[in-house]
């Protein structure tokens, strides 16, 4: 065997374990990604919580407002200005509803990115593990010519040293 033989194979080796490392690292790339996006997921539910809070108080206003102004009018509290409170009630659960179902939708869709990270890094580490097998095949394809010269190689007898003077 050639010392270039022994580099070539030493060589594919080394890619070996170079393209297994890649493919594990960019697994766990896509993993800190699918991280991300279900931390996404989490403040869009946090933002959603907020806004909803928000908008009651804004609505308890507008609501407090409505009816200032009706008895100011001079009007009652009922007939019409009942009919408009309880509007403004039904168009505010309405915009809740909005509000619930746009955050499920954007929740829905980062979940979706981190499980399409995650197969991202599946198939990245894969591909690692086949670049590595056939790098490995390489260098057995390498040493193949090789083998039986080396393993029917006839080596000297081991020496018995216990009928030796001096032995332990």
């Amino acid at each position: 065997m050639s010392w270039t033989t022994a580099i070539v194979a030493g060589t594919s080796v080394l890619a070996a374990r170079q393209a297994s490392a890649a493919g594990k690292y960019n697994q766990a790339v896509q993993n800190r990604n699918a991280e991300i996006a279900e931390q996404q997921a989490d403040i869009i539910q946090d933002k959603l919580e907020l806004d909803l809070v928000r908008f009651d108080q804004q609505f308890q206003q507008l609501q407090s407002e409505t009816k200032v102004s009706v008895l100011k009018s001079g009007a009652e509290l009922s007939g019409t200005a009942l009919k408009i409170l309880r509007s403004n009630a039904e168009q505010a659960e309405i915009e809740k509803d909005m509000m619930e179902y746009n955050a499920k939708i954007g929740k829905s869709r980062v979940y979706e990115q981190a499980n399409f990270a995650r197969m991202q890094g599946q198939i990245a580490r894969q591909e690692g593990r086949a670049a590595a097998i056939g790098y490995y095949g390489q260098a057995i394809g390498t040493l193949a010519p090789y083998g039986e010269s080396l393993l029917s190689r006839k080596t000297e007898a081991p020496l018995d040293l216990t009928a030796t003077e001096g032995s332990f």
